[in-house]
């Protein structure tokens, strides 16, 4: 910090601050506190924020579990039974969508 001028630290600084503050008018020095104080409450909001909500949520993972001496008939028929779930689903939210589609008058 060669390049700045002589004296130098916060206690200056704040030293400065207060003697230019002196020399101003009472609603100038009001302006000045209220800009600052606007200023570090943003500032405040956004550390505060960037803290609230960001841990990701749990995620649970559910595993089922097989004999290890499965047919290849009970796997294709446990396949087919997965996939009719799945197209039961597909089939009742298409539904669903439709229902809305003729509330909505679309």
């Amino acid at each position: 910090m060669s390049w700045f001028p002589r004296p130098v630290g916060p206690r200056e600084a704040l030293r400065d601050l207060r003697a230019f503050a002196r020399h101003r008018s009472r609603e100038q020095v009001i302006g000045g506190a209220l800009a600052i104080l606007v200023t570090a409450i943003i500032v405040i909001e956004f550390l505060v924020d960037s803290k609230m909500g960001t841990a990701p949520p749990a995620q649970i993972v559910y595993v089922e579990s097989w004999n290890a001496n499965r047919t290849d008939a009970e796997i294709i028929a446990d396949q087919k039974k997965d996939q009719a779930a799945r197209h039961a689903a597909q089939e009742e939210k298409k539904r669903q969508f439709k229902k809305l589609e003729k509330q909505l008058g679309m």
